[in-house]
């Protein structure tokens, strides 16, 4: 669901390599339960840039800037709008523009793409995708949110499912700030709202264990995300149901569901339609630590997105949490939410260089190669063993990575990897479909290393909900 981190890209080529639940992947569509080779696409353009995020389908980015797809299937419910065409062999994923993808992330059911020309486009379940019409949602028919799992995306049925929802304070935007900040863009002739179709979308039993399918909701198809003249994004970070952009000077935009504070907008806006701008340098209350000193720094050079929660990095190496905080995901020492971005104070003193956001639990490694976590860990994620939660950043302290410098660190929906910068990978917490990729289906709770049968040194990692995908180099 969420990396950042250093590239530990060396010369000569690179191939992909996958493991975990990618059901089309796999003749019999059973989990690969060890690194395995991601099949050579057929238009000869080989795969470069893994990246994060997908239910049940993987992600890449080709040499020539070309965004690849794989390893869904329909039976499960997978939509062809999110994931494209279900099949084994990585292929093209159109998207109406001519610039070259540069970085992409998927979410629980939807996607972003960054093009060369710092555009972004959104496309999969319609409440996360920007769109012309701005619809004021009905705040009293959320549902609550302790009665769902985390994994399966939010639904009543007073309010059903539509193309856009409430935004800042309640209010409607005019006319000019409509067309200001928004635009779509298809690749068919008759219109965005010609071609969005209802698909059904993967979600998880109560347990949030087993695939299954659920009714049917409305996608949308790639759009075009309109921001104000001169803004140029560099990344995305998709989450359970919203999306953060980074642009190239440092400023960050959020959309989507923010019902737990999760855009970091100061309050619980439910949905927002189009991309706002996050404060997070306001010398205010809310935009101060905890201890009332300025957040450090001047502009973000990160972000991640959990399930419900975000994570952003300061230049000075700060890290700012916002959003769920029920299992502690957002390290500031409480179970309760956090509406705008705060920093993690016990954090205080190290720089931090790479953040990664799951499920319920956060990431962050530090400029000499520690790695921190916090948040849940009820399938041993956090790698600190045990299966206790921890409320503030605490030290993986594990023999295996002793002498290791960690560069990376990515987390899938309850697992956890990184990478040294000897190529290693290293991987633990929930293993059901072999996302750990140790040959088995059995959890860990401490950091145990990946075996690349060929002796290959990996160069960057990128974890789904239920697989982990590496570019690895062989020697």
């Amino acid at each position: 669901m969420g990396y950042v981190g250093g590239e530990n890209a060396a010369a000569g080529e690179c191939s992909v390599r996958m493991w975990g639940y990618l059901p089309a992947a796999s003749p019999q569509r059973t989990p690969l339960l060890q690194p395995t080779p991601v099949p050579v696409s057929v238009l000869n353009d080989p795969l470069k840039t893994v990246c994060n995020g997908g239910c049940g389908f993987g992600i890449a980015i080709s040499e020539s800037g070309n965004l690849n797809t794989w390893g869904s299937t329909t039976d499960h419910g997978h939509c062809y709008l999110i994931s494209g065409k279900q099949q084994e062999v990585p292929e093209l994923y159109p998207l109406p523009t001519d610039s070259p993808i540069v970085h992409a992330a998927g979410g629980w059911a939807h996607c972003a793409a960054v093009t060369g020309d710092g555009e972004v486009y959104t496309w999969g379940w319609s409440e996360c995708v920007s769109s012309l019409k701005l619809n004021i949602a009905d705040d009293s028919a959320e549902p609550q949110r302790n009665d769902l799992s985390p994994d399966v995306p939010i639904t009543t049925s007073q309010s059903p499912l539509r193309l856009t929802g409430g935004l800042l304070g309640g209010t409607k935007p005019t006319g000019k700030q409509t067309l200001r900040n928004l635009a779509c863009k298809t690749t068919g002739s008759d219109g965005a709202e010609e071609v969005i179709k209802r698909r059904k979308v993967i979600t998880n039993s109560a347990e949030g264990q087993s695939p299954e399918a659920s009714e049917e909701n409305a996608f949308a198809p790639p759009c075009l995300v309109k921001l104000d003249p001169g803004i140029r994004i560099s990344s995305v970070a998709a989450g359970g149901r919203h999306t953060l952009a980074l642009s190239d000077v440092g400023q960050v935009w959020g959309w989507g569901y923010g019902g737990e504070g999760q855009l970091g907008l100061g309050s619980c806006i439910r949905i927002v339609s189009f991309p706002q701008h996050i404060p997070c340098f306001n010398m205010t209350d809310t935009g101060n630590a905890r201890s009332g000193v300025p957040i450090p720094g001047s502009y973000i050079k990160a972000i991640a997105c959990g399930g419900r929660h975000s994570a952003v990095i300061t230049d000075t190496g700060a890290v700012l949490t916002f959003g769920w905080g029920l299992y502690g995901q957002i390290g500031q020492g409480s179970t309760e939410d956090e509406l705008s971005p705060s920093h993690v104070s016990t954090l205080q003193g190290l720089s931090i260089v790479g953040i990664a956001a799951g499920l319920w639990h956060t990431l962050c490694i530090t400029n000499t190669g520690d790695v921190y976590s916090f948040g849940g860990n009820q399938f041993g994620q956090l790698g600190v063993g045990g299966n206790n939660a921890e409320l503030s950043p605490r030290l993986i302290d594990a023999p295996l990575l002793g002498d290791e410098l960690s560069v990376a660190v990515a987390c899938g929906a309850r697992h956890s990897v990184v990478l040294t910068g000897s190529g290693k990978i290293f991987a633990w917490g929930w293993n059901k479909y072999g996302q750990l990729g140790l040959g088995d289906c059995n959890n860990r709770d401490l950091p145990m290393q990946v075996t690349m049968n060929d002796g290959g040194r990996a160069a960057s990692i990128a974890c789904g909900w239920w697989h982990t995908l590496a570019s690895v180099r062989t020697k």
